[in-house]
């Protein structure tokens, strides 16, 4: 498995897990009128919302370390601002479509249900 598959696997998995601790909650906020768009922008904007943390921790870590990779790069710099943003990018981009089925989970809870369940 290549890297950005278990990165897209990882952050699937831990905001799939979010959504299950969270059944209730959304449950309650259907309950009191809250649309399916909203709650899956919420779903959504939490996953973004961390994927954006760790692109700029991960380009800071980067730029920080850059001369101990620098003699491992060919053709390109250790601090080419192209190839830091174009990552990042792409991360965040695997990150939003990990978020998109735990979301879309959260979009089918019934209230009823998820407000019974203990």
């Amino acid at each position: 498995m290549e890297v950005n598959q278990c990165g897209a696997a990882g952050i699937y998995g831990v905001m799939s897990y979010q959504v299950g601790l969270r059944t209730r909650e959304m449950g309650l906020r259907m309950a009191l009128g809250a649309d399916r768009r909203s709650i899956f922008s919420l779903i959504i904007g939490r996953g973004i919302k961390l994927a954006l943390a760790g692109a700029v921790i991960g380009a800071a870590v980067a730029l920080a370390l850059g001369r101990l990779v620098a003699s491992h790069l060919y053709g390109v710099s250790a601090y080419d601002p192209l190839t830091v943003v174009g990552v990042s990018m792409f991360l965040i981009a695997v990150a939003a479509l990990a978020c998109y089925l735990p979301a879309r989970r959260a979009t089918k809870v019934d209230p009823m249900v998820a407000l019974r369940a203990e």
